[in-house]
């Protein structure tokens, strides 16, 4: 599954970027999808920069522009975004009740940028205006004289920023500097690009946040409990998997935390593992999960055989990992950025360096079953082709008896 945002560009007077406008997309084209609501719209665009994209990555440090309709306002649905990092655009279509000017009082007194879409002048909105720091207006529907009335409403709170939307063309530029407006935006400077990314859901989420955990050092046994706690179907899973007939336990688990200790911290490195494959590969065939776990396990046991002093468990995660790109039709590298790992890891599994890196190159030859080439690797790497052929074995009997535990 994709998310997909389109965003286009807000330029101060020197044509530099302020910021951008953030809009909803369904697709690489580029048009508002059909059939969905504005608070839809806001609550996909919310969902998306929190589980997906990330705002850091989208803006490139700039302040997002985010269209916010009445309810999602008085939802507080702003309230789950940076203040730093966004600025609040009433949509045009909000209503200057009571209700949404003690939601912006409220806002500006958290330190959030608000700004009023699509502006047309009220004798109401001017309650607003102690509180608003940006207008914006709307060059394609904005008269000249509806602009001299805004200017005149707007002269006494001189903190407030004009912004022209939907500039056209160089004349438009001109007058809207003119006029004193400070930001601009439109088809003549760029128009929206649409930007895709995988779409993670919270139990990804929730998998990946697992998986930091158990990357550090000291392991967080409180924080992990917590995680799974927050995610039933997790907690179900890993409840199962204790029980599993492979560990052969006849304790009775009564509690997260108790299945936690129970497992062990390699079981549960392992286990999360498996959540990760299930979680990245929905949709996929079972047999692109066991290559995942026979990578990885791989990996594991050539690392403890030709380099015990090496991490077993960074060597389980790379060579999981390397298939990440398969599981949710993604590219590589942007998957990699999403997730907490060392850059060494990384570069192991996007560009195959380092040691660990050319374990996985030789697990790769043998699903290819490329004997004349698993020969010479194993000859250059120094180590035995058959013992490495037979911990290969193992490792693929290891990842369908966990395939097995899962189900």
């Amino acid at each position: 599954m994709n998310f997909y945002v389109a965003r286009q560009p807000i330029l101060d007077t020197d044509k530099k970027l302020f910021a951008y406008e953030l809009l909803l997309r369904n697709s690489l084209d580029n048009f508002f999808p059909k059939n969905v609501s504005d608070e839809e719209a806001t609550a996909k665009i919310i969902d998306g920069l929190e589980y997906n994209l990330g705002l850091e990555n989208l803006t490139q440090g700039s302040l997002a522009f985010i269209n916010f309709p009445h309810d999602s306002l008085i939802n507080g649905y702003p309230l789950l975004l940076d203040k730093e990092k966004i600025v609040v655009e009433i949509l045009e279509t909000a209503k200057p009740t009571k209700k949404l000017l003690a939601v912006c009082i409220d806002l500006k007194k958290k330190g959030y940028t608000i700004a009023l879409d699509d502006y047309e002048h009220g004798s109401a909105w001017i309650h607003f205006f102690p509180y608003v720091d940006i207008i914006k207006l709307d060059y394609s529907l904005t008269s000249e004289q509806q602009f001299q009335e805004i200017i005149r409403a707007v002269r006494p709170f001189p903190d407030i920023k004009l912004l022209a939307e939907k500039i056209e063309n160089y004349k438009e530029f001109e007058h809207a500097v003119s006029i004193g407006c400070s930001y601009f935006q439109g088809y003549f400077f760029s128009r929206p690009e649409v930007i895709k990314t995988v779409a993670f859901n919270p139990s990804q989420v929730a998998v990946v946040n697992l998986m930091s955990e158990i990357n550090k050092d000291d392991l967080d046994v409180k924080k992990i409990t917590s995680i799974f706690e927050d995610e039933v179907n997790l907690a179900f899973k890993l409840l199962r998997y204790v029980q599993s007939p492979i560990f052969k336990r006849d304790a009775k688990i009564e509690s997260i935390k108790q299945a936690i200790l129970v497992l062990g911290f390699e079981e549960l490195r392992r286990f999360i593992c498996l959540l990760f494959t299930a979680q990245f590969s929905i949709g996929k065939p079972q047999e692109l999960n066991v290559m995942a776990l026979a990578r990885g396990r791989f990996c594991e046991l050539m690392v403890n055989a030709a380099m015990p002093t090496q991490s077993k468990s960074s060597a389980f995660l790379i060579g999981l990992l390397s298939l990440i790109d398969a599981m949710v039709d993604g590219d590589i590298q942007e998957l990699m950025d999403k997730l907490p790992l060392r850059q060494e890891m990384k570069d192991a599994i996007v560009k195959r360096r380092g040691e660990t890196a050319k374990f996985l190159q030789l697990c790769e030859l043998f699903e290819k079953a490329d004997w004349s080439c698993i020969e010479e690797f194993c000859q250059k790497l120094e180590i035995d082709a058959q013992q490495s052929g037979l911990l290969y074995q193992e490792a693929l009997s290891w990842a369908d008896l966990r395939m097995a535990a899962m189900h």
